[in-house]
């Protein structure tokens, strides 16, 4: 791995995800998103695209999910997501379609950061309860 990414890498596994409820732990899902590809920034307006992109793809796959934000514990950088309930599999197809280093897995209430082009190792990072953050509302992002 590269320094960049192992920067990237050491966030990923440093995130908090705003929620506006919680979510039930029981039920596996995946934490995807489809902004700023392979790490590359883009700007809002091109992540608002790419998110529109993959309601519809997360819509048409007839799963349950719901809208959440990825972001750094100090809130300085946020990513639209979305809890998706499906597979390991799946969740790793959708978000390599969407060009993402990696996305979440949660597991009998437990978090996996899980690599999707690189040869990095999968990391549980613990109860995902411990990285949840409840808001009234979700931000929105601005340029």
């Amino acid at each position: 791995m590269d320094v960049a990414f192992k920067q990237l890498w050491q966030h990923y596994q440093n995130s908090c995800f705003l929620l506006t409820q919680y979510l039930n732990p029981p039920c596996a899902f995946a934490i995807i998103t489809a902004s700023n590809p392979l790490g590359i920034l883009l700007s809002s307006s091109q992540n608002r695209l790419r998110d529109k992109q993959l309601q519809q793809d997360i819509h048409q796959s007839g799963c349950a999910y719901r809208a959440m934000m990825g972001a750094s514990p100090d809130l300085q950088h946020m990513e639209k997501s979305w809890a998706v309930y499906l597979d390991q599999a799946s969740a790793h197809q959708l978000a390599h379609k969407y060009q993402q280093n990696a996305f979440y897995y949660v597991e009998n209430g437990h978090i996996h950061l899980i690599p999707c082009h690189s040869k990095a190792e999968p990391v549980t990072m613990g109860e995902f309860s411990q990285y949840v953050r409840i808001v009234e509302e979700l931000p929105e992002i601005l340029d």
